[in-house]
């Protein structure tokens, strides 16, 4: 079972525990999914093979994500990888009134006030997609190879931490996995463990 580094709220344990059972398979087919977007929008990852992906689980009242939004880390990545050819995808897999939840209105103010950059914002109210991907973390990177398979699942970075300063520092997990799987080549670090705030899923 995967738990995340950092903030666990009381009684989310159970939550990352039943969303940790079936995780994927590195170097495995990426477990198929469809999921509507902040606009309504239909996406299915079976429609984006030929392409490389990345889906980036979210939750705007994390500390952990504000760190990545408030320096404009992810925002950076985000438009290095769209600039060649990646289709990114930010998943919101908070339900119903937990911290994170937002409608697609919501969703697309917060993409336009974070000046983010994501080729569609998932919205997963009932966790679907993160429990398809035994997502655990807030944030949390998977990316999928042009031929379908799991390239890279964890953190977006090395140090479990809520200072900007530290993304300086660390080794940063998921830009290596994206430039690798570009390049045609293997993952150096294909699987790691996830950081953050739990992913608020449904009790």
């Amino acid at each position: 079972m995967r738990i995340p580094f950092g903030l666990l709220a009381a009684g989310a344990l159970l939550s990352v525990a039943a969303a940790a059972l079936a995780a994927p398979q590195v170097g495995q087919p990426a477990p198929p999914f469809s999921g509507i977007d902040s606009n309504g929008k239909s996406v299915q990852l079976s429609e984006l093979k030929g392409r490389v992906v990345v889906l980036e689980w979210t939750n705007d009242g994390c500390p952990y994500v504000r760190k990545w939004y408030s320096s404009g880390a992810m925002q950076a990545l985000q438009r290095e990888a769209g600039a060649k050819g990646v289709v990114w995808l930010t998943v919101i897999s908070s339900a119903p009134g937990q911290q994170g939840y937002v409608d697609g209105a919501q969703a697309n103010d917060d993409t336009r006030s974070r000046n983010a950059a994501p080729a569609h914002v998932l919205l997963d109210p009932r966790g679907t997609i993160g429990r398809l991907y035994g997502a655990v973390a807030t944030p949390e990177i998977a990316v999928i190879r042009p031929d379908g398979t799991l390239a890279y699942l964890g953190g977006a970075d090395s140090i479990a931490s809520t200072d900007p300063a530290d993304l300086a520092r660390a080794e940063p997990y998921a830009r290596e996995a994206i430039d690798a799987v570009i390049a045609g080549q293997a993952v150096a670090h294909p699987l790691t463990r996830p950081y953050g705030c739990s992913v608020k899923y449904a009790n």
